[in-house]
């Protein structure tokens, strides 16, 4: 032994049985998790895409949120001392902040801990009628609140709105036209996020580049549509979970992840905490079993955890209806669009893309949504010889190449937006498939499901293969999608039609009840006769967890459960 280390062991030994030696600093608490694709922008009255949605729910403050373990799900006070009153058979709802909520420091406070007020729910809500941000969630708001014409036809950040209005320094008064039975759902979603004013207007249009929240995390590290770090916000209200104070992380450390196959293969490795819905395609590396998959012995024996999951979630290929080859109200034109959807085949999807993972779409509505019906049938199954003969009639004809003709002769071929993943490949694939069985000549245009969006809002995809995740467990968030006025934003096929406008008015004023059920179930026979979407299939998710995180339970609404979650310090990694 050397003669230094044996003149210091003694003192060694009595500073470890006195405490005289600092103990060693606890490693940072990281959970590593990833993202299907790139976020958009980080501005809540903009992003509408799941990846920058994933990351607002860390970042910003609604009015409320859900309860993480209430199920069915139940909405709780956020921000708010308690849940909001409501008076006046349902027009007026008033909501009493928190003092001790603040926004995480930047230089446009000028140094000044911020506290969030009343005024700044206002101005965060006013934000979704800006006419120059063309916010995809105005639909939750526009018509609703008392006195928000002023807003629709001379826009400024210091009108009056009657229905929308801080009463004093932590006291919001919203007040509405008709009564809402989802209104409370409304300002649960990360669009309402609570923003400061000198901070957008410090930044203008880069404001979704520079995310200013009161939420439990904070940005740290951003590489855009790469790597993103968050970091734990520590002056972040007492919020407790299970008698410990939220968030349990100090990190978060996220990926995008676009291939299917470096997602599961980095779960597997143990790069990753969690896996939310196994690609189908990866189904066989990590499951057993074809009516009821479990997970391979190999993975089971490793700790690692099955949880299948029944999403809030609708797969649907859209067709824009201003496209002047496919769209319009026309009988050939709706003749094609109809012959397209017999054409897909629901039940090859399921089985070989999907894995058994899934359901056939014959509605909007997934199961468990309010105002899903189980009852009803979807009157266009897959039938490619009725798709022939409706093309044949309505003068679709074949050229020599096996491929049909418009009406008038002209080519006639389709072209479908695709992501550019192997996935994608494969999904383009089966188009080309069905497609080409009814004589229909299609070509696709791959890029990232970004630029997809952005160049859907403003007309220029013709067709396109997306999902939506539910905002709030209710049907109108699925038929709001279709509703005229929403074209250009959530409504991307951009469908106008009067009936279906007509009867979208009136269900969202109904509770859910049997005769909304009935409105939804027209609004869906209007959706079958004009075929602005194919339906195609609501996903069961295969979720996968490691044996070191904890917490861990997939909420129907909300789509990250980070701030709950923990990890043990002595994992593997």
């Amino acid at each position: 032994m050397p003669k230094s280390y044996a003149a210091a062991l003694p003192l060694l030994m009595l500073a470890l049985v006195f405490g005289a030696l600092p103990a060693a600093a606890a490693p940072p608490k990281v959970l590593h998790a990833f993202l299907s694709t790139g976020e958009t922008g980080l501005d809540p009255a903009v992003a509408s895409d799941i990846a920058s949605l994933s990351l607002l729910e860390n970042l910003f403050d609604p009015l409320l949120r859900y309860d993480y373990l209430a199920r069915p799900v139940k909405l709780q006070a956020n921000t708010l001392s308690a849940m909001p009153t409501v008076e006046d058979n349902g027009l007026s709802y008033t909501f009493h902040l928190r003092q001790d909520v603040y926004f995480t420091p930047d230089p446009a406070f000028k140094g000044v801990h911020r506290q969030v007020t009343a005024q700044d729910y206002v101005y965060s809500l006013t934000r979704l009628y800006d006419p120059l941000l063309k916010s995809p969630w105005l639909f939750l708001l526009e018509g609703k609140i008392a006195g928000d014409e002023a807003l629709k036809t001379a826009f400024s950040y210091d009108s009056n709105v009657a229905g929308l209005q801080a009463v004093d320094k932590f006291t919001l008064r919203i007040k509405l036209k008709a009564a809402d039975p989802n209104f409370l759902f409304y300002l649960a979603t990360p669009s309402t996020g609570v923003v400061a004013r000198e901070v957008i207007e410090a930044y203008g249009a880069q404001a979704g580049n520079h995310p200013v929240g009161s939420g439990p995390f904070l940005m740290g590290k951003w590489k855009h549509s790469d790597q993103i770090t968050l970091l734990a916000n520590r002056d972040f209200r007492p919020t407790m979970f299970e008698g410990r104070r939220l968030p349990l992380l100090d990190q978060v450390d996220i990926k995008i992840v676009e291939e299917y196959q470096s997602r599961v293969l980095g779960f597997l490795n143990g790069e990753f905490d969690f896996l939310e819905q196994l690609p189908e395609s990866m189904k066989d590396m990590v499951l057993t079993g074809d009516l009821k998959p479990t997970l391979k012995p190999a993975l089971a024996q490793q700790g690692m955890v099955l949880s299948p999951f029944p999403v809030l979630q609708t797969y649907y290929m859209w067709m824009n209806m201003e496209d002047p080859l496919i769209g319009g109200y026309s009988k050939e034109k709706v003749a094609l669009r109809r012959a397209i959807a017999l054409g897909y085949n629901s039940g090859e999807d399921v089985a070989l893309m999907k894995k058994g993972l899934a359901l056939p779409a014959v509605t909007p509505l997934p199961p468990n949504v309010l105002g899903y019906d189980a009852r009803y049938r979807n009157p266009v199954a897959y039938d490619p010889a009725l798709a022939n003969a409706l093309l044949d009639r309505y003068g679709y004809r074949k050229a020599a190449d096996g491929f049909r003709t418009q009406p008038g002769g002209k080519p006639l071929t389709l072209v479908m937006h695709s992501e550019s993943s192997t996935v994608g490949r494969l999904r383009d694939e089966l188009w080309r498939k069905n497609l080409n069985a009814i004589g229909l000549n299609v070509t696709f245009k791959s890029d990232k499901k970004t630029e997809i969006i952005k160049a859907s809002r403003l007309g220029s995809v013709m067709m396109f293969e997306t999902n939506w995740v539910a905002d709030f467990p209710d049907g109108e968030n699925f038929y709001q999608l279709l509703y005229g006025p929403n074209s250009g934003r959530a409504n991307y096929a951009r469908f106008n039609l009067p009936a279906y406008n007509q009867r979208y008015e009136q269900s969202r004023s109904m509770g859910d009840s049997p005769q909304r059920t009935a409105l939804y179930d027209e609004m869906a026979q209007l959706i079958h006769a004009y075929t602005p979407w194919v339906l195609l299939t609501h996903p069961i998710s295969a979720d996968l967890q490691q044996p070191w995180l904890k917490h861990y339970r997939r909420h129907p609404v909300e789509l990250t459960n980070w701030r709950y979650l923990d990890v043990d310090a002595h994992n593997p990694r």
